[in-house]
């Protein structure tokens, strides 16, 4: 039967691999990225753990905060401190490499669950504060770097300069967190009694009798009992926050995933829309057949039989053809996906994702003969079998069918529009912010951890001005800087409080203290001087109306001028701010508005040495602009800078920014070589700050597309419905067409006729369309950009130029039926 209808039959199974193959390949990256378990013992008892401010945001753990809930929790079995950071590594003497390290405490890995793959884990005696670094290394370094040795004590592993001896290999896949490939004892480090030093994230494991909802109740009284006995406000710890760590993981793209879920769950209903449409039309043409076979004797379930037999060779032919453009889908997903999004690798066409293919194609196949079956045998068999002897087409009936399934199709469509033009808006809405910087005309040069990690502080200070005094007689270079936080650029810069000091109110002691802890031992501050001088701070702290918060970021004379950013009172850094000259700061407008209302910040003292260790006071010397530097969608945050020359602890990472007269890239070739002098092993890494703009949209030009995508896809698929529905209805009406054109209906009638059914069809679609994108699109919130969900200009902008395409789909078949030659139409009556 269905190679009688070859078109029919074509048709059906691309229109199903689209949607089946859509719905699949979304469902992969969601299974992978959200449902997908984690690979560990027991992974929906592992959680991740928070202290949360009286603002409600969520903070990392102090060290005095983890130590008091470690032990004070009684629903979990065990808390273990983590970080991790790019750090240069090198093996056996050789040229170091940028590898993720992990910092870990003793009891991560129980907390995870895991067991190692060779060697063992760290020994009681090597997790002391100024033990002898050992390490761990992931199962792929280990293949990697390490050509799976077991003789591990052979190895030489040098972690910024310092021997590590490695002990032990992890399980293969055990890269958490951030992907890290060194391990090595958190305990090593120094401990920080101060309880609003905020540094480690917390990972726990609940008890096998403890419930998620019990560990909560659990950690919140314990930090609010922390809380009061050490009085600890505002953006201290007054709660703390729990949450499975597989949802910790995916809580930023959650949200897109799912509306992108939906948004193909919509896509395959508009496929098979499309299918019932032309499924019912078959059923229709072959209304005489099915008339005779049950006057012959057939069962409705005879009949559902052959129509499930169609059907399920339709969708399983369909859904291969999914499958396999699900493959092709996944392929382009991960390769569109931005980098950022959690468990990408874990993203496949697996057994899941097949089962849930095959599972589609049978619901639909089902769902096909079912509806078809009783299309096709709800009528008087009498009353067909005359109709079909005097070559009747569908009745009023058939047709109203079809005009139902085909306004579903198009408020489906114009649902998806309108999720599409909202993440349009939201996008030309970030586009036309304001940054704060310029990015035209700027090239980057990007020194990471290998390059400048493994220099002191002198020598990173050294190197990087010779960089920039070169570069500044390039032709072509107009200005020269740099920073170690460069806009747009991530991850985000570190942030703290700092106090508004004025030293003439200090004690001779506090001076004293203050001094010290500027010239503190590379390998460690004295934890008795450590105690002495947080309980000191935190008692200067304590006065609310002396401190502030801000961003902490680092730059260089230059660069303020290089990007751009302007300046609104004092001076911006200069030559003269050597290392041995009185330590400066430029402060953003916020900061000067929040901390020195009505007052000018310059010649204002902070001290901000929590940041980087370096206690030394700071003198304000300017008020610059406000930079968005985590990302045009975020509003500025208070920034102070300081300059690198003076305070290089936390230049391990730095970007050298150029704004050239031409094009930036031209000035690469000159960059390589003045790099190359200076240290051949420093590899370039230069890039466009156009491209950094570019990339800190990926995310939202990602939804965009693919939601566009499939929008575009199912308006074609919807106008093709509305062609094909009226088509076949003008066919079937050719007779009545043909009649009334012989009994004076001219052209122009006739054209009323057929367009205006067509209208009203679309009409009808449009008002449910509206309805339903009001009620949907409110999911899309997290995803748009000073844009409302129900934006009156997107959603009637979207369903008028619907309302237009499909006009233009109905008047074909509509032009067609005024050119019946009532003639032929009439010849065999």
């Amino acid at each position: 039967m269905l190679w009688k209808s070859p078109v029919y039959a074509f048709v059906s199974v691309i229109t199903l691999a689209l949607g089946i193959g859509a719905s699949t390949a979304i469902f992969s990256v969601v299974y992978g990225v959200l449902l997908r378990p984690l690979p560990y013992y027991k992974p929906d008892q592992i959680v991740r753990v928070w202290e949360v401010s009286a603002r409600g945001n969520r903070m990392q753990f102090a060290d005095p905060n983890f130590e008091d809930m470690r032990a004070q929790a009684r629903s979990l079995q065990g808390m273990a401190q983590m970080t991790s950071a790019e750090t240069a590594i090198s093996l056996g003497g050789g040229q170091s490499e940028s590898v993720r390290l992990a910092y870990v405490s003793q009891d991560f890995f129980s907390v995870m669950g895991i067991q190692p793959a060779a060697g063992r884990f760290f020994s009681s005696e090597e997790q002391q504060f100024r033990a002898a670094p050992t390490a761990l290394v992931s199962y792929s370094y280990w293949q990697r770097r390490l050509q799976g040795t077991r003789d591990l004590e052979s190895l030489k592993l040098t972690i910024s300069k310092v021997p590590a001896l490695i002990v032990g290999v992890l399980p293969p896949g055990f890269q958490y967190p951030d992907d890290s490939q060194i391990y090595i004892p958190r305990e090593i480090e120094v401990r920080l009694p101060s309880r609003t030093a905020h540094n480690w994230q917390v990972v726990a494991r609940l008890r096998d009798d403890a419930s998620l909802d019990q560990a909560r109740a659990d950690v919140s009284a314990i930090a609010q009992r922390l809380s009061q006995q050490y009085r600890l406000e505002e953006k201290h710890m007054v709660d703390a926050a729990i949450v499975p760590l597989k949802d910790a993981l995916t809580t930023d793209v959650k949200p897109a995933l799912l509306v992108l879920l939906g948004v193909t769950g919509l896509l395959l209903l508009v496929a098979c829309a499309n299918v019932i449409n032309l499924s019912l039309a078959q059923a229709s043409a072959r209304a005489s057949e099915l008339a005779i076979r049950v006057a012959l004797g057939a069962s409705r379930w005879r009949l559902a039989r052959q129509f499930l037999a169609e059907a399920l060779l339709l969708c399983l032919l369909g859904g291969g053809l999914g499958v396999l453009a699900a493959y092709l889908g996944v392929r382009i997903l991960l390769t569109l996906a931005p980098s950022d999004i959690s468990r990408l690798d874990e993203v496949s066409v697996n057994l899941a994702v097949l089962l849930f293919a095959l599972g589609l194609s049978f619901l639909v196949a089902i769902s096909l003969s079912l509806l078809t079956t009783l299309r096709a045998t709800w009528r008087d068999v009498q009353v067909t079998l005359v109709e079909g002897g005097r070559r009747q087409g569908t009745g009023v009936r058939n047709r109203r069918t079809g005009r139902m399934i085909v306004a579903a199709q198009v408020a489906i469509t114009l649902t998806l529009m309108s999720g599409a033009g909202l993440l349009g808006r939201s996008m030309l809405r970030v586009l036309s912010v304001e940054p704060g910087f310029q990015t035209d005309h700027i090239a980057i040069l990007g020194l990471r951890s290998p390059d400048l990690g493994t220099r002191t502080e002198t020598e990173r200070v050294q190197f990087i001005q010779q960089l920039i005094s070169q570069m500044q007689t390039l032709p072509g270079v107009q200005a020269v800087g740099g920073t170690n936080v460069l806009p747009l650029r991530l991850p985000d810069s570190p942030d703290g409080s700092f106090a508004k000091v004025n030293s003439q109110q200090l004690s001779a002691a506090q001076r004293d203290l203050i001094a010290r802890s500027a010239h503190l031992p590379a390998e460690g501050p004295d934890p008795a001087f450590l105690e002495e001088f947080t309980k000191f701070m935190e008692d200067f702290f304590n006065d609310k109306t002396r401190t502030g918060a801000a961003d902490f970021v680092l730059a260089s004379p230059g660069y303020f001028e290089t990007l751009g950013i302007p300046l609104r009172n004092g001076r911006l850094f200069a030559e003269g701010d050597s290392p041995e000259a009185p330590q400066v700061a430029v402060i953003s407008e916020s900061v000067a508005r929040q901390n020195w209302p009505n007052q000018d910040p310059v010649g204002q003292t902070i001290e901000f040495g929590n940041m980087d260790g370096d206690l030394r006071l700071l003198t304000i010397v300017g008020v610059v602009g406000e930079v968005r530097k985590h990302s045009l969608e975020s509003e500025p945050r208070p920034t102070v800078y300081v300059n690198y020359r003076q305070r290089p602890r936390s230049a391990d990472e730095f970007d050298i920014v150029l704004r050239t007269s031409s094009d930036p890239v031209a000035t690469f070739t000159a960059v390589r070589r003045v790099l190359s002098q200076l240290d051949p092993t420093v590899p370039p890494r230069l890039s466009t700050f156009d491209q950094i703009f570019a990339e800190s949209l990926n995310r939202r030009r990602f939804n965009f597309w693919l939601v566009g995508a499939f929008a575009l896809t199912a308006l074609l698929l919807a106008m093709a419905g509305v062609f094909g529905v009226l088509a076949y209805s003008v066919a079937q009406r050719t007779r009545e067409i043909g009649v009334r054109i012989a009994l004076g209906a001219t052209p122009v009638n006739i054209l009323k006729m057929v367009l205006g059914q067509g209208l009203l069809t679309i009409a009808i679609g449009t008002v449910i369309g509206l309805v339903a994108s009001l009620l949907l699109t409110r999911t899309m919130r997290s995803l748009l950009f000073e844009v409302s969900p129900n934006d009156p200009v997107t959603i009637v902008g979207v369903a008028a130029l619907l309302i237009l395409i499909a006009t233009l789909a109905s008047y074909i078949p509509a032009r067609r039926a005024t050119r019946v030659d009532p003639i032929v139409a009439l010849r065999y009556e």
